[in-house]
């Protein structure tokens, strides 16, 4: 049953990573600035200069491969490492995230009633602004889902771009209709941090898909070794 829920899940996280390949067809000739990032971007070319955002990447994916390896591939622990860090994790029942329309693992800032319904929910007091917090069901936590999500976790911790409210709301609009007209109305500015969001989600996917692939990987490698010699 575990396995068949992990193929599921590969599955899932293999037509996402397909669907994130999406290019944002604009012509755009000005200059925009992220935390780390410039990019440049005409109706010919698309340069982006992010030396700094190319070397924060790699800290990220390196680090987190230590924390999984030292946290011995266990979602608890990883959820205990996201918890001691300084973001709440909350267990809630899945009704609750479908209400909120939200998946298991990191909701970033909220505002509006949606936010005000989920601090209620976690008790979190009574505000239209949300804080990023970590949420998982009271299912058993998958380790594929969890190093996808915690993934992205430390990258926000990382203050990698892409996880800013506006961002991340246009990435839910692009998730659910790629095709959206509202997205099409976006500032250059909007635009180039919805690619950022996209970015930091294919990255995590492929972490995930990396994880799964190198997992299978060792499994065929010791059954190989530990095989009966005749």
């Amino acid at each position: 049953m575990v396995n068949l829920i992990r193929k599921i899940i590969y599955k899932l996280l293999t037509i996402q990573e397909k669907v994130l390949t999406f290019r944002l067809d604009k012509t755009l000739k000005r200059s925009f600035k992220n935390k780390t990032s410039k990019t440049i971007i005409s109706s010919t070319e698309h340069v982006t200069l992010n030396a700094q955002t190319e070397i924060n990447k790699e800290l990220v994916r390196k680090n987190v491969e230590d924390i999984i390896r030292n946290t011995q591939n266990n979602p608890e622990k990883l959820i205990e490492f996201i918890e001691v860090s300084g973001t709440k994790v909350f267990k809630l029942k899945s009704r609750f995230l479908k209400l909120l329309n939200e998946e298991e693992g990191m909701i970033f800032e909220l505002h509006g009633l949606k936010a005000l319904l989920l601090n209620i929910i976690t008790k979190s007091g009574i505000s239209l602004k949300s804080k990023p917090i970590f949420i998982i069901t009271d299912e058993k936590p998958d380790l594929i889902l969890i190093i996808q999500q915690f993934y992205k976790w430390y990258a926000f911790r990382f203050n990698l771009p892409g996880f800013d409210y506006k961002a991340q709301q246009n990435f839910k609009k692009y998730m659910k209709n790629i095709n959206d007209k509202s997205l099409n109305q976006l500032s250059m500015e909007d635009t180039l941090a919805l690619t950022e969001a996209v970015n930091r989600d294919k990255e995590a996917t492929a972490f995930a898909l990396s994880f799964i692939q190198k997992g299978t990987k060792n499994a065929n490698k010791k059954i190989t070794e530990g095989g009966a010699n005749i």
